[in-house]
């Protein structure tokens, strides 16, 4: 099974991430967590282009295709084989969060995007996205001094890429599942165990 974590930036996702891996694994479930961009080495590289590099001016489509290149990188060296083994896997962020952010956030067509992503991925996608949602005034507020390429963009960017995402899981509620992340860390978590306890009992 493959389960993406999303949302927009001071949402608790990685945080949530963390502790859902811990009660998997407290189920018996092998699990293989990764994030999107990262967790290769080609990966990383680009993640640190990406989100660290404001000297450099990246074109809107560049940074698109950066994304989808180390998320194609992602699935070959770390998710399939992953999957082909049985075990669990837990993305922090996916081709998702490259839709919403790059499209609803920036202007690039949607569904070019989702084109290109399902070209990208051969195929594998998320049986599960949980989307944590909290308005973008409240997320900004969680966010650290340190803001990154994508946390530097401005309120209005961010009320974009909310909107997105929630447009995104109006679009499939069968797959993306929307919580509420305004509570505490573990009732967030409480919301998230709930939904994964469902689809692990699906036949």
């Amino acid at each position: 099974m493959f389960i993406s974590i999303d949302g927009g930036d001071g949402t608790g996702k990685s945080t949530q991430v963390g502790l859902l891996r811990d009660w998997l694994v407290s189920q018996g479930r092998e699990v293989v967590v990764c994030r999107d961009p990262g967790s290769t080495p080609l990966g990383e590289a680009i993640r640190e282009l990406l989100l660290k590099r404001g000297d450099l001016h990246i074109h809107s489509r560049s940074e698109m295709l950066l994304y989808m290149t180390a998320r194609a990188q992602l699935v070959e060296e770390v998710i399939r084989p992953a999957l082909q083994e049985n075990k669990l896997v837990l993305s922090d962020r996916y081709l998702l969060a490259n839709v919403v952010y790059q499209g609803y956030g920036v202007g690039l067509d949607v569904e070019t995007l989702w084109t290109i992503g399902r070209v990208v991925v051969d195929g594998v996608m998320p049986d599960l996205t949980i989307v944590l949602d909290l308005p973008a005034e409240e997320a900004a507020k969680r966010n650290c001094p340190l803001w990154d390429r994508m946390e530097r963009r401005g309120l209005e960017f961010h009320c974009r890429v909310r909107e997105g995402f929630l447009a995104e899981a109006a679009r499939n509620p069968q797959q993306i599942v929307v919580i509420d992340a305004r509570g505490s860390i573990n009732k967030v978590h409480q919301q998230i165990r709930r939904v994964m306890a469902a689809k692990l009992s699906e036949p």
